[in-house]
């Protein structure tokens, strides 16, 4: 369940672009291609306590590498579409991130932006509304096009979470010639039974790694999650229980992810994404819901499901 987590990482960093007004399309791919090195500061406010985090960026030709100084050993990688999860050096799993079908129709528009000064620099923030609602504010650099800051917001207009560069040098990072390591990205286009909408979010693609664990990717063209399938029992780790809905999870935040897990008669389930949490339960009420597969099956599971024990958060 770790690729879930860095998954999830990857995608909250770069929004999917159908969000926004053609303008701002194009400031966003300008984003995708800056060049830059930076520290990213994560504050969140969350239904279970802030949730903070510090991690180290560098991009550079499209590919944005993601490292947290607590764990230097683990790195993600994400590009135009893609995602590659690096532990000790290896590449532990990879996979490519794109719509199966048409693109969603944007729910989401920007303001025509405001003239700003950001960590000493020309910028330029924008402010995102869906339904009425601000959800996000955004903030450019106006040399270099980088996405500087991202402040989103839940339906009550309070703070969900906020992500803001606090050191940022623009330019070709070091070692970005580096030979990348070998990767055997997962399978997209799979076959599967979960929804192809969830609330106002669209299933773009499902995903099948060479172990058989199945993941599903929703947007609603600027916040995003996954969905996992697995044969075997989800540990919850750290996580606590709680009802939503009148439906018992395990729920975990992080800094700018969520996380949610449960037991189906079938298997195992999972939830990671960054969306703000007056938008879970109209996504969870969408997916099987969760239900003790008694002693038998739980036993069954695991002994013998895939990985041969239960699957970590």
């Amino acid at each position: 369940m770790r690729r879930a987590i860095a998954l999830a990482v990857a995608l909250v960093l770069l929004p999917a672009s159908a969000a926004f007004a053609a303008d701002l399309d194009e400031l966003l791919d300008e984003s995708r291609e800056a060049s830059y090195t930076a520290e990213q500061a994560i504050t969140c406010s969350t239904p279970d306590g802030a949730r903070n985090a510090v991690i180290e960026l560098s991009q550079a030709s499209g590919e944005l590498h993601v490292g947290a100084p607590v764990a230097p050993d683990v790195e993600v990688a994400s590009g135009f579409g893609g995602w590659t999860l690096v532990r000790e050096g290896a590449v532990v799993s990879s996979a490519n991130v794109e719509g199966a079908g048409e693109e969603p129709e944007p729910r989401y528009t920007v303001d025509e932006g405001t003239a700003i000064e950001y960590l000493g620099r020309a910028a330029t923030m924008y402010r995102m509304t869906g339904d009425g609602v601000v959800r996000a504010e955004l903030v450019f650099d106006v040399e270099a096009g980088a996405l500087l800051r991202v402040v989103t917001f839940n339906a009550d207009g309070s703070v969900f979470c906020e992500r803001r560069f606090v050191t940022f040098d623009p330019g070709t990072p070091p070692d970005v010639d580096a030979e990348p390591a070998p990767s055997v990205p997962a399978e997209g286009g799979v076959e599967s039974n979960l929804p192809e909408t969830l609330g106002n979010f669209e299933r773009l693609d499902v995903y099948e790694d060479e172990e058989g664990f199945i993941f599903a990717y929703y947007s609603d063209g600027f916040f995003s999650f996954a969905v996992f399938q697995t044969p075997a029992t989800v540990a919850a780790g750290s996580g606590s229980p709680v009802t939503i809905g009148e439906r018992a999870y395990v729920r975990s935040f992080g800094a700018g992810n969520v996380t949610y897990a449960w037991e189906t008669r079938s298997g195992g389930m999972a939830l990671v994404g960054d969306l703000p949490p007056d938008m879970h339960e109209d996504v969870l009420s969408g997916l099987p819901a969760p239900e003790d597969p008694g002693l038998f099956r739980k036993l069954w599971r695991n002994l013998f499901g895939q990985s041969g024990s239960p699957r970590p958060l």
